[in-house]
């Protein structure tokens, strides 16, 4: 398993939470009211979600769990190998579903929606806790 291609995803998360921590707005309002806050907020949001799915490709890919039929199954898998929470799989399955909407633009993207997820920052350090953890036990 290339811990290193790990690390450097979990960084680049990094970078993004950190982004989306500088540009969140405060309020419904201010979200709504800011074009260039929506969009980047959405895009922040993506990549981010992105990132979580390429760690959990890597992982699954190193450790030689089988190939994933969706991505549905790659957390499956994590997380009966007890390298993720059932909490985290279920975190996962959300973030997965939201990125999706984001990218796919399923309906319209509800600025409520988007808005909320912002609330969820923390969603993304349990998964990198539980994964950091993980690589220090092997």
């Amino acid at each position: 398993m290339d811990e290193n291609k790990i690390l450097v995803k979990i960084d680049e998360l990094d970078g993004y939470l950190e982004e989306l921590e500088q540009i969140k707005p405060t309020s419904p309002e201010e979200y709504e009211n800011s074009i260039e806050k929506r969009r980047a907020c959405e895009r922040l949001l993506q990549v981010s979600i992105e990132c979580v799915i390429d760690v959990c490709n890597i992982l699954v890919s190193g450790l030689k769990l089988g190939i994933p039929d969706d991505e549905d199954a790659l957390f499956d898998k994590l997380e009966k190998k007890k390298i993720i929470s059932k909490k985290a799989s279920t975190i996962l399955r959300e973030m997965k579903g939201f990125r999706n909407i984001l990218v796919h633009k399923y309906g319209t993207v509800d600025d409520e929606l988007v808005f909320e997820n912002l609330s969820k920052l923390n969603d993304f350090e349990t998964f990198k806790e539980e994964v950091l953890a993980f690589l220090r036990k092997n």
